[in-house]
Formats: C-alpha cells, structure tokens, sequence
C-alpha cells in the first residue's frame, strides 16, 4: 500500500508514499503490516495526515526522530480484509502481479512480474523470454481470469 520514504520533524512522524487512491486514503486503514528488517510488525496509525503529493504519519510506538528513523524504508501493507471490495472489472495489483500473459493466438510472453503508474495508464511488466511493458487499458486487455491465473492481452508476441 506505500513506503515509508524519509524524516518529518522531530515527533516521531515520518514521510510515507502511498499507492492508494486518493494518496490519503491509506490513514483510513489502520494497523498497517510494515516490513522491517527483523520481519513483519503490525503497528497502529496514532495520527496523519495528507502533506504535499504524500502523506505524514505518526506510528503508535515511535515517539521521537531516532526511532521513527528505523522505519525508514520499510515497505507498507494491509491485511486483505482491510481493503475495500472492488467493482466489477476492477483489480488490486496484488492479484495481477504472478499472473501469466498470453495473447489471441495463445501465445505465451510471460508473467506480470510487477505494475508500473504512468500517470495516464497502469502498465503489467510481463518477464518472459523477454520484457514487455503492456498498458492496462481496454484496448489491450481481452480478460483477466483471476481463478485461472491468466490475462489475455491483444499483443502481438514481437512486439
């Protein structure tokens, strides 16, 4: 759901990048699981709050700046069941990401090996016998059946 990305002042706060749409919707999940170098620690939201393009957030535990520097880096996620349900057509990037891509002709070009955001569009990263960047868009995607673990996509396998 985001990263925890650097310092803001000496309370304990720090700089968090979220993934959520809108960027602020993430203070409304709360624990959050964050990933620190001994393993997964499930800590609670004492306060934040939208700033700038991101977010701040004070943690429940981490009262000062040499503390709240450990958190520097760690990867942010939510339990499941936290997340809101989707509508119809509508894809968490979890669920996506390890899926195999074939096109039309049942030609296989790999795996979604992770998601990037254009700003415009969501794009699949499918590792394969090479890299391809395909859009998340109606034009390319035919069907995404999560139970089968396949996206058709309309790419041609050389391009």
């Amino acid at each position: 759901m985001g990263r925890i990305v650097g310092l803001f002042g000496i309370k304990g706060w720090v700089k968090v990048h979220s993934y959520a749409r809108p960027r602020a919707e993430i203070l409304n999940s709360s624990p959050w699981q964050v990933k620190l170098p001994e393993g997964w620690r499930e800590l609670k939201v004492a306060e934040g709050r939208a700033h700038g393009q991101g977010v701040v957030v004070r943690l429940e535990g981490f009262e000062d700046r040499e503390r709240a520097a450990q958190l520097v880096g760690a990867e942010i996620a939510l339990r499941r069941e936290q997340l809101p349900a989707l509508k119809s057509g509508e894809y968490y990037w979890a669920q996506l990401e390890g899926l195999k891509v074939v096109n039309r002709e049942g030609v296989e070009l790999g795996v979604v090996s992770h998601l990037l955001e254009t700003g415009a569009n969501d794009v699949l990263v499918v590792s394969g016998d090479r890299e391809r960047l395909i859009p998340f868009i109606a034009a390319a995607i035919r069907r995404v059946d999560l139970e089968a673990g396949v996206i058709e996509v309309d790419w041609e396998a050389d391009f």
